[in-house]
């Protein structure tokens, strides 16, 4: 291998999910649609089509086939959110239904124990991986027999949950009561990181904030270009007052979200319109009206540097992994 070639890491994630990098692009909510999943898996990495993007199962569908025929029959992956809300899981086993129906077999679930899905998607024939905030979580899932495990750290972009640990001290925890496939996640957007992950003992890492910029992603140019201008600093912690923890872009809706709890706002209802998903779509990311809306995003937005086809991205990311890699093991000096 010359030092311009990539390193190659197997991993029980590579393996189980027939994928060339130990990258997973994470659900990406009214973003992750099938021209980033794609784009992803094309490079060599896996990606969840959100099934709670999409008003409804046909129009899930109807990405679902498109995702298929960009990615000429790679396999790809379906995010599932299993909410604590009342009414917002009817979809849910639809969800499922669909994706088995157009031969998903990759799944990805994030918010509530996901003791109602384990079945169906076993049963179809699939494998889940469940995303978690706490070692706590993680081995209820485990039990519940899911495949593999997804930890996020409170730098996660978007929902961390209460957790307060970061996304490595989550891991290293977790290393020692996990038996199953581990994916680290949240603030990771360096090769480096992904490097560290996996000299630590994690199978891949799931990764998001870094590819917001990617010209696949279906967002304004505007909010590319004001994330590339971010540093690490660019994302900030809404909501925690009201147990509803949210890492978002720090920008003049999410400052006075925090106003507004710092006035003693403790329920959904008394931010408005602020914090509505609706509102963020039509302003931000359809209007490119980067102030106007609650944007998730972690601290790994720092890193992106240039709005760049997603294969770019993970080509950069495996160069960082691989030098990091390299200059590990020269340091490295075992006794017989």
């Amino acid at each position: 291998m010359t030092r311009t070639e990539p390193a190659r890491f197997r991993t029980r994630i590579t393996e189980l999910f027939g994928i060339e990098h130990p990258i997973l692009l994470g659900g990406l909510h009214h973003l992750g649609e099938s021209g980033i999943v794609s784009a992803v898996v094309n490079a060599g990495g896996m990606g969840f089509v959100t099934s709670r993007s999409f008003a409804t199962p046909q129009a899930f569908r109807t990405d679902l086939q498109r995702c298929r025929d960009l990615t000429a029959g790679k396999p790809f992956g379906v995010n599932l959110t299993i909410s604590r809300r009342p009414g917002f899981n009817r979809d849910l086993s639809a969800w499922i239904e669909v994706a088995l129906d157009e031969g998903v077999r990759l799944f990805e679930s994030a918010g509530s124990a996901p003791d109602e899905i384990v079945e169906p998607i076993h049963r179809g024939g699939g494998v889940l991986l469940h995303k978690c905030p706490s070692v706590r979580h993680a081995v209820t899932a485990q039990r519940l027999g899911v495949d593999a495990i997804g930890l996020v750290g409170m730098e996660e972009g978007g929902h961390p949950g209460a957790n307060q640990l970061p996304s490595f001290v989550n891991a290293a925890y977790a290393l020692s009561r996990v038996t199953v496939p581990l994916v680290v996640g949240g603030g990771i957007g360096h090769g480096r990181q992904i490097a560290a992950a996996l000299a630590m003992g994690a199978d891949a890492v799931v990764m998001g904030s870094r590819f917001m910029v990617a010209s696949e992603i279906i967002a304004h140019e505007a909010l590319k270009r004001r994330i590339v201008e971010l540093d690490e600093h660019g994302s900030m912690a809404i909501l925690g007052t009201i147990g509803d923890t949210w890492r978002v872009m720090v920008n003049e809706t999410a400052r006075e979200v925090q106003r507004l709890e710092a006035a003693g706002a403790r329920s959904h209802r008394e931010f408005g319109d602020l914090i509505l998903s609706t509102r963020t779509i039509e302003r931000v990311y359809e209007a490119g009206q980067v102030e106007e809306g609650i944007v998730s995003l972690g601290p790994a937005a720092g890193f992106a540097d240039a709005i760049v086809p997603a294969a770019d991205i993970m080509a950069q990311l495996m160069r960082e992994a691989a030098a990091a890699a390299r200059g590990f093991r020269q340091m490295c000096e075992f006794e017989d």
